[in-house]
């Protein structure tokens, strides 16, 4: 065929014939990432959470940048996004979100971001325009569905109910609808202010203390295996997984994969597909 156009020049036939490349390229890339996706959690939905680390205002304000950026990615894929529990930060940012997020492979794609991803830029609460390094830790756990089995016994579990904060009008600081459960024998503890309702807010904890205990359950019986992977990362500070740089140059580097990336705000609106897909084709599939 290109010899044929090289003979006939056709604008429109190679225009045509470059889209039809083109899709069957990235039709190949998404069918090689699902098969790298084949742990029996990764087609289904995810529950993200992110916790700044320690810098105050900066580290809140750059948690919710990363909030900022999981939402944003979240709509390029089509899913949809809900605010399971939300504490702002005191002056700007957050102290601690979670995110379910639904949609075809969610955890899949998402568990590559596991561990704590560190900022670099001159401080815009810095009076003397310094450079600051803030952290922020970033979980995510399957959002398991109602035939896995996850024993909870109401003995252990202790709930606490609270006003909730944030946006939703009066309501939501007039009555104690806010609920936080915390399971003792493991300390796992998790909270939901999304709804007016205390009993639809229970609920939902319900739901995500149950994800919890169960990614906690997996991780226990990887554990002796996981002491031989070399490449392992430990989800602890200090222990970066990805650096995202604003000044003195831009850049955002994964240290996992060693994929940098020069247009930060790209990759903070969202556009983190190729960190992840990195991430899968070195792990993933070095472990098939």
């Amino acid at each position: 065929m290109s010899e044929l156009l090289a003979a006939e020049p056709d604008e429109a036939l190679a225009g045509e014939l470059g889209s039809e490349v083109e899709g069957i390229a990235l039709a190949l890339s998404s069918y090689e990432l699902k098969t790298l996706l084949r742990e029996p959690d990764d087609p289904g939905d995810a529950i993200l959470t992110i916790h700044p680390g320690a810098g105050g205002t900066e580290s809140q304000d750059w948690a919710e940048m990363l909030m900022r950026m999981y939402v944003r990615w979240a709509e390029r894929k089509g899913y949809s996004t809900t605010i399971l529990d939300l504490l702002p930060g005191e002056e700007a940012g957050i102290k601690s979100v979670s995110i379910e997020i639904k949609g075809e492979y969610a955890y899949g794609f998402l568990k590559s971001e596991k561990g704590v991803h560190r900022l670099v830029r001159i401080s815009p609460y810095d009076s003397q325009s310094r450079r600051h390094t803030s952290f922020a830790s970033v979980f995510v756990y399957p959002d398991i569905d109602d035939t896995i089995e996850v024993d909870l016994r109401e003995e252990d579990i202790r709930m606490d109910v609270y006003r909730a904060s944030g946006a939703g009008g009066q309501h939501v600081n007039k009555t104690s609808s806010a609920v936080r459960l915390t399971h003792i024998p493991t300390g796992i503890v998790v909270a939901c202010q999304q709804e007016r309702s205390q009993g639809k807010n229970k609920a939902t904890a319900y739901k995500m203390l149950r994800a919890a205990i169960y990614q906690k359950k997996l991780e226990e019986q990887e554990a002796a295996r996981a002491v031989l992977e070399a490449t392992k990362t430990d989800n602890s500070w200090g222990n970066q997984i990805r650096s995202y740089v604003f000044q003195p140059y831009t850049m955002v580097n994964d240290h996992r994969t060693e994929l940098k990336v020069t247009d930060v705000q790209r990759v903070m609106d969202g556009d983190i597909d190729e960190f992840m897909q990195a991430y899968l084709k070195r792990f993933a599939g070095s472990a098939a």
